[in-house]
């Protein structure tokens, strides 16, 4: 029989050398490459009639004042335009117009370099809105940790300590959005991917995958105690790993197919989203059979405490006076 369990500090090193990097990543500005969702700025979508080069479309864009511009073709041959928030048209107190609107301006421009265009959507999101957005993304992964705390807890009350259950998968699942979060630092430092509100999407939805399937994992650990395969609580874990891998692996390669093949063919809107999601499940599957189910083995010997009382040197008596 294989033993996983035994070799737990193994896992934990190789998810701590996926992380770490991300985590330097994280603390050299700017932290994340944030979409207009997050830092404010205008989207569009252009149909050119003539066929165009993306170089000369971003040339035109430059010569306007928008060297900053994010230019990307979708599946249909369109161009999706991403800048800082386009202003305004001014007017003065008579209601006249002092300055036009700058996004019509960008587009009388467009159509006099490149021909006949038409643009699919516009969108524009002011600072108040982005940090209104970020603000609600934070507090909907605290309201989920903690509801899949007190969830697993509650599922697992029958057990010894049922309240590690909950605080393994949540290191499981935070595990999951560490990897995520640092891969996609990286990735907007050196790929200039940036993140938006379907990033938050895609990472709310490998929450829900992580928990899922550690909780495959710990309900047949529960059953397992219940039945009393063994004394031992880590030859129970690790049987009970061994009895889960096929569904886990099954489950997870499933699903890469199918993101996979989106990524390959699906539009470039939701490339971003795909991605999140492929990094998230081969993460959420690794976390929930080498972290999770390892940190209750961990938890149940008491092994950081034996680390603890080895590194810690012994204290020398104190020598009697007199």
């Amino acid at each position: 029989m294989l033993d996983f369990v035994g070799k737990r500090y193994w896992y934990f090193l190789f998810s701590a050398l996926i992380i770490i990097p991300g985590i330097i990543s994280l603390l050299i500005p700017p932290a994340l490459k944030l979409g207009i969702e997050f830092s404010s700025g205008s989207s569009m979508t252009v149909a050119f009639e003539a066929s165009i080069e993306q170089a000369d479309l971003r040339q035109e864009l430059e010569n306007l004042g928008h060297a900053e511009a994010i230019i990307q073709r979708t599946g249909e041959g369109d161009f999706l335009i991403r800048t800082k928030a386009l202003e305004p048209e001014v007017k003065d107190e008579a209601g006249t117009v002092v300055t036009p609107a700058e996004r019509e301006t960008v587009e009388t421009a467009l159509r006099d370099r490149f021909g006949p265009l038409a643009v699919l959507s516009f969108d524009s999101v002011s600072p108040t809105i982005a940090a209104g957005i970020v603000r609600n993304a934070i507090i909907a992964v605290a309201l989920a940790s903690v509801g899949i705390l007190l969830y697993i807890t509650w599922a697992f009350r029958r057990l010894p300590s049922p309240f590690r259950y909950g605080v393994c998968a949540i290191v499981a699942m935070v595990h999951d959005a560490l990897v995520i979060v640092g891969l996609f630092s990286i990735f907007g430092k050196v790929f200039n991917i940036e993140i938006d509100s379907m990033f938050i999407t895609g990472v709310l939805t490998i929450i829900g995958y992580s928990v899922h399937d550690t909780i495959v994992v710990f309900d047949r650990i529960r059953d397992n105690l219940t039945k009393g395969v063994s004394r031992s609580f880590e030859v129970t874990v690790n049987r009970s790993i061994l009895e889960t891998l096929g569904r886990s692996l099954t489950t997870g390669l499933t699903v890469l197919f199918t993101l996979l093949a989106l990524y390959l063919f699906g539009g470039v809107t939701i490339h971003n989203f795909i991605l999140v999601l492929l990094i998230g499940v081969v993460s959420g599957s690794y976390s929930s059979i080498f972290n999770a189910s390892q940190l209750l083995v961990v938890w149940e010997n008491n092994d950081i405490g034996k680390f603890i009382q080895r590194v810690r040197p012994a204290r020398v008596p104190a020598k009697p006076r007199g």
